[in-house]
């Protein structure tokens, strides 16, 4: 999967996360959480190793999301509006209030769909082209993540290189059945074409023979 891992926080107080593999993100998260300056309106990224860590900040609701490199900005930054949307939406002011976890067990599987939906879903990155939006995140910088944490702070960051694998081979599956669906569709058209041709030959072979106006009588 291209995105690994998600979280919604007010400030460093986190509401709700879902990891799709085995990794330490969670942790990092928080330290990035607790690092980042100010209260202002943000979007930033962060790089550790070859992944990255996104983070958008709006109106004190922050949403943050670990993709892999090859993700780019555009894909993880649509998911990060999308989650914020979804979220205030649901749950509106009682985000002011919330105390850990408060909506774990019902957005985190929020999470869970949309970051399978930005991973694999070739739609995903297409409507928000299409809609012309988040244009301003071809002005994110992408910092190293020694910029927010000290060097001594900063914990290793571990994936489960397995589960990333998994992923890997399902996007391929879901290729190759849709290269072998058109490959047959295509021999079905060709098909059809050549026994139409054929008949056309046999109709106007027979129609020579029997010279054209005679065919009836030639059939008999």
């Amino acid at each position: 999967m291209a995105i690994l891992y998600a979280l919604v926080a007010r400030v460093s107080v986190v509401l709700a996360e879902f990891s799709g593999t085995s990794t330490n993100a969670s942790a990092i998260a928080r330290q990035i959480l607790e690092k980042i300056p100010g209260t202002n309106d943000m979007n930033v990224s962060y790089s550790q190793d070859r992944y990255i860590f996104h983070v958008k900040r709006t109106d004190g609701l922050t949403v943050l999301c670990m993709a892999d490199d090859t993700a780019g900005r555009r894909i993880p930054f649509a998911f990060l509006e999308d989650i914020h949307q979804r979220f205030v939406r649901t749950y509106g002011r009682a985000v002011l209030s919330a105390h850990a976890y408060a909506m774990n067990d019902e957005f985190s599987r929020v999470l869970s769909q949309q970051m399978e939906y930005y991973s694999n879903d070739p739609n995903a990155d297409r409507i928000n082209r299409l809609k012309g939006e988040m244009s301003q995140v071809r002005n994110v910088m992408i910092e190293n993540i020694d910029k927010v944490l000290e060097r001594g702070d900063r914990l290793e960051l571990l994936v489960d290189k397995t589960a990333n694998m998994q992923g890997n081979t399902f996007r391929f599956r879901k290729q190759a059945r849709r290269f072998r669906s058109t490959v047959w569709w295509k021999n079905v058209k060709l098909t059809v074409a050549l026994i139409i041709l054929l008949l056309v030959i046999v109709y106007v072979v027979l129609g020579f023979v029997c010279h054209g106006p005679l065919l009836p009588s030639c059939l008999k």
